[in-house]
């Protein structure tokens, strides 16, 4: 990967990164009840989630073979999750928004902070 190629990437899993810390500090102290009932919270989350499936997907086309190389990630789902909650936002199904802030973002988080720091060492 170029070095510019590389700094884009990075850019945006520091997007990517920065997101997942804000829908972190909107659900702190909040159980999945109050936030099926705060749109004010809800609204918040999923903005972010739009904020990481784009990112997402701006890494595939900017460098599809480290997208490739790093299928691990699933950027494909970040970037359908992003699609469901824009183009359904009609029919967001919250139950599963909360469950991906629990089951998936921490993983998610972890991987991009270990390739974030991995491509700031290749500098």
């Amino acid at each position: 990967m170029t070095a510019m190629k590389a700094r884009r990437v990075r850019d945006y899993i520091e997007h990517i990164v920065a997101a997942i810390g804000r829908i972190e500090s909107y659900v702190e102290g909040i159980d999945r009840a109050a936030f099926i009932k705060s749109s004010l919270v809800q609204d918040a989350v999923i903005r972010n989630f739009e904020i990481i499936g784009e990112a997402a997907n701006k890494i595939r086309t900017v460098a599809p073979e480290f997208a490739q190389q790093q299928a691990h990630l699933r950027l494909e789902l970040a970037y359908a999750m992003r699609n469901a909650l824009t183009h359904g936002y009609d029919s967001v199904n919250l139950l599963t928004v909360w469950n991906t802030i629990h089951n998936d973002l921490p993983t998610m988080k972890q991987q991009m902070a270990e390739i974030l720091r991995a491509l700031k060492y290749d500098e």
